[in-house]
């Protein structure tokens, strides 16, 4: 028995959450089919997810054909979550990439597809769908092949395409069309189609097994997920095209990667690890590590006090995940074992809305409630404002209102959510130091001496504080207390921004016993802080999006002059049937304006779709 761990990905609707409810219940995992509608699958299995009809979190359910057990992974498909999509590509053997046959390639399909292609991930493309009216077979295949990749080959047909009697056919193994393709993308075959002998279909068949491994091209199959056509051609193919991780003879030491956390009672979480090397067994105590924003290696260690590997009994051994509980803190993205790379870097939210509890009793549990949302998932970041609010960060609308629901649901807290307002940041233009001293010597009146100095630091590491210092020479207590504040001061710059990527040092300190206190250390640290930063200056950066846009012909013009005008900076424009596609960056405090007026500007029949790209600095207007 081996293992594939398979990830189901599409946008939002395509139909992910009924394809695993499928193939689960065909292969008899579970003894009935669950419903979106219903509220009752599977792998969407928190109420939230149940009452909204999406995924929000990456859920792992299992099913066998043959000797091979199938770890499906379904992923979210709104664009506000494709930082958890994208994590689970980490830890994945292959991927299913889904298309509805009525809605056809969708913006976050092209998103999903260009990263698939990029990490050369194993990938089969399955047009869902086929019994609804409006399904399309032949156009939507040249829409994948000019929108997505030219390197996919269906292996199936379709008869009564769009009514309730379509079924799936299978290809024939000598299928020109797939000797064609593979043609483009394997130099034997080229020369075989070329120069004679013809391949044969078992050359076809092992070019095909190669290649889809290598992810060279995409087989595409047709089905729907509800009524069950197509799956099973989806799944032979499965599982002989897609090549399981090589995993290490012998017991190593465990090695491997949490891609998902489901919180538990108390601060109890629940981490997914997907393990690469070695074995766990429960009552083992573990070790995970991640970089810390200064680049030090952060450690996590704790027992695994409960262990269920998926799908089967047993410890978790290579090639496997298993759902643990027990080390405290545990995050997405953690490794277990040696740190070999800095993990995968996400763009920062771009929305910031302040939060605020109903019941002015609860300020303290709904600030301790976001704090601890955020600390389970490094993309969602947390931090104190004043009169007992907090300040979120978000990707977007669907993401707060998720907080919102969670907030109620696994707290009891009711919160009111400020309108969301994009974030700006500052980062330290130069370097400035400056310094004070005991009372006597300013008007401070603080019995303390701190010198500090403010300077860049690394594009995205955030805030850092060192010392120059000699190590001893304050209490422990006082060195924290400058640290502290030195990062809470900076969450509002000389423009009145949060500033990031900087590095603070102390370079000189001193203290009289007994009358320096850590509360000294408070007060005189963002006095000297500012000091220096007004020295070292900032300069103010906004965020960006990455768009596409796609409009019909007659609307091109007004389209990009809209754009244009909104500070759009184009990296494309495409045509196709009946539409161009536009691609490019823009700044997000834009994006509302653009969403507002594209309905009209394309008489309704505009798509739109952006996510964050990184910051840029301010540009005067």
């Amino acid at each position: 028995m081996h293992t594939l761990n398979i990830g189901i990905l599409a946008h939002v609707d395509a139909g992910k959450t009924s394809l695993t409810e499928r193939l689960l219940f065909d292969h008899g995992a579970i003894d009935r089919l669950g419903s979106v509608d219903a509220g009752d699958t599977r792998t969407d299995d928190g109420a939230i997810e149940r009452q909204r009809g999406i995924t929000i979190r990456s859920a792992v359910a299992a099913f066998t054909s043959g000797d091979t057990q199938v770890n499906l992974i379904d992923t979210p498909g709104h664009s506000d979550f494709i930082a958890e999509v994208e994590r689970a590509l980490e830890v994945l053997d292959g991927a299913v990439l889904l298309l509805s046959a009525v809605e056809g390639v969708q913006a976050q399909t092209r998103v999903l597809m260009r990263t698939l292609r990029r990490l050369r991930l194993p990938t089969l493309v399955f047009v869902n769908k086929i019994d609804r009216a409006g399904a399309r077979a032949d156009d939507l295949l040249a829409d994948i092949r000019r929108r997505l990749t030219p390197h996919v080959v269906p292996l199936t047909d379709v008869t009564g395409l769009g009514t309730p009697a379509a079924r799936v056919r299978p290809r024939p193994p000598a299928d020109p069309d797939l000797a064609e393709a593979l043609a483009e993308v394997d130099p034997d075959i080229l020369a075989a189609v070329v120069d004679g002998p013809r391949p044969t279909p078992d050359d076809l068949r092992k070019s095909l097994a190669a290649r889809t491994a290598d992810g060279s091209i995409h087989p595409l199959f047709h089905g729907s997920a509800l009524g069950g056509q197509g799956v099973a051609a989806l799944v032979d193919h499965l599982v002989r095209l897609i090549p399981p991780t090589p995993t290490p003879t012998g017991s190593g030491t465990p090695r491997g990667t949490v891609f998902a956390v489901r919180p538990g009672p108390g601060r109890e979480r629940t981490a997914y690890l997907r393990l690469y090397d070695g074995e766990v067994a429960p009552q083992e105590r573990l070790t995970f590590r991640r970089h810390g924003a200064d680049g030090r290696t952060v450690e996590v260690s704790g027992r695994v006090t409960r262990l269920d590997v998926i799908g089967r009994p047993g410890p978790l051994t290579a090639g496997n995940i298993g759902a643990l509980t027990g080390p405290k803190d545990i995050r997405v993205g953690d490794r277990l074992g040696e740190l070999t790379a800095r993990a995968p870097q996400f763009a920062p939210p771009t929305l910031e809305t302040v939060v605020r509890a109903r019941r002015p009793e609860q300020a303290a549990a709904l600030r301790s409630a976001l704090l601890a949302l955020a600390d389970q998932d490094p993309l969602l970041h947390a931090r104190p404002a004043a009169s007992g609010a907090t300040v979120l960060l978000l990707y977007g609308e669907v993401q707060k209102e998720v907080v919102a629901a969670t907030l109620v649901q696994d707290f009891g807290i009711e919160a009111d959510f400020e309108p969301s307002r994009v974030r700006f940041l500052e980062r330290p233009a130069g370097t400035g130091e400056a310094w004070d001293e005991f009372p006597w010597h300013d008007h401070t009146h603080y019995w303390a001496t701190i010198g500090l100095r403010v300077e860049p630091a690394e594009r995205g590491s955030g805030g850092v504080f060192g010392y120059e210092t000699e190590l001893g020479a304050l209490p422990r207590a006082f060195h924290q207390a400058i640290e502290d504040t030195v990062h809470a001061t900076l969450l509002s710059g000389l423009a009145g921004a949060p500033v990031t990527d900087y590095r603070v040092t102390l370079t000189r300190s001193g203290y009289a016993a007994p009358l320096s206190t850590a509360a000294d250390f408070r007060g005189l640290t963002p006095i000297v802080l500012r000091r220096a930063l007004r020295l070292a200056r900032t300069r103010l950066y906004e965020p960006y999006v990455t768009f596409e846009t796609e409009v019909p012909l007659d609307a091109l013009a007004p389209v990009t002059a809209h754009l244009a005008s909104c500070r759009a900076e184009f990296a494309g424009t495409t045509g196709g049937v009946g539409t161009w596609l536009i691609t490019g960056e823009l700044p997000a405090r834009r994006v509302r304006d653009v969403e507002l007026a594209l309905p009209g500007l394309t008489h309704g029949e505009g798509m739109w779709w952006s996510r964050p790209s990184g910051d840029r600095e301010l540009r005067p207007h």
